[in-house]
């Protein structure tokens, strides 16, 4: 027969209490950024549907672009409020939920509905077209939806230790603020060079984006970088010369940046199979000498 919380000892009903009282904590400032996360990604997907009913071109681009910065806000707020908890020890599992919920509408549904009112002007002569667009945008949701939930499984403290991802500075599959910003930093540059004719291109990157998502690739976290992290002075210099491009290239910094992160996933994957091949092989040549 199993034990019932009714039959433990006042002891351990006690630390169970305790646990589910600091579980369900609301600390206000990193939820507070968590919030901003999910206003932001809410004005992103009102600006999408009001460039799908605006009429001048100038409008839709308008709209469109702002849309793309409310989710580059989004990633903002979504980089502090885990590291603002974390730096004052005030990470509970409300705030974790919270801010999936919130991923979900800013970096799930919001870049989903950008792709879709984006490309219903470049495939009006071709309403089939449109209907893989639908269903592209929904798999982007699910996947991103479904990485989210992994990722909250994964490191849910109620998991055996031996199955936790813990003590990794990776994520296991892209991150799904990257795969927003990709996304966006791109509507951004197809807006500011006036060549959103190529947006019907976007779904096939849409489903790369999905399938790395819920991959095993693993992505760093940057989760120790903090103020008081140290680097060299090369280094520091190249950061400096990086903030400069990016304030002189504006409309293409960010889909650089994104692209460049993206893409170090899967190069670094292949690269350390390779080494782990190139390794083994070693070792079967000297145990057959």
């Amino acid at each position: 027969m199993h034990r019932t919380d009714m039959d433990a000892p006042p002891e351990e009903k006690k630390h169970q209490y305790a646990d589910s009282e600091e579980a369900s904590h609301i600390y206000l400032l990193p939820n507070s950024l968590t919030a901003g996360n999910l206003f932001f990604g809410f004005l992103a997907i009102l600006r999408c549907i009001q460039a799908n009913y605006a009429t001048e071109e100038s409008v839709v681009a308008s709209h469109f672009t702002q849309a793309v910065w409310f989710i580059l806000f989004s990633v903002i707020c979504d980089a502090l409020d885990g590291r603002v908890a974390r730096l004052g020890g005030r990470e509970s599992l409300f705030g974790k939920e919270f801010d999936s919920i919130a991923d979900v509408i800013s970096f799930g549904v919001a870049p989903a509905m950008m792709m879709i009112f984006l490309i219903l002007s470049a495939t009006e002569k071709y309403p089939y077209f449109l209907q893989i667009g639908w269903l592209i945008a929904f798999i982007y949701l699910l996947c991103a939806g479904v990485r989210l939930a992994r990722f909250n499984v994964l490191t849910h403290p109620m998991l055996p230790p031996a199955e936790r991802l813990k003590g990794t500075k990776d994520f296991l599959g892209l991150p799904v603020p990257a795969a927003a910003g990709m996304i966006a930093s791109l509507v951004l540059v197809l807006n500011s060079f006036d060549i959103r004719g190529l947006a019907i291109l976007m779904p096939p990157l849409m489903l790369g984006i999905a399938y790395l998502m819920i991959s095993n690739i693993q992505y760093p976290s940057f989760k120790e970088v903090d103020w008081q992290t140290s680097t060299r002075f090369r280094t520091f210099i190249l950061l400096i010369f990086g903030l400069g491009i990016a304030f002189t290239f504006r409309e293409l910094f960010f889909a650089i940046l994104f692209l460049s992160y993206i893409a170090y996933g899967p190069i670094r994957h292949l690269y350390r199979q390779y080494k782990a091949k190139k390794l083994l092989k070693q070792r079967d040549g000297k145990s057959s000498e």
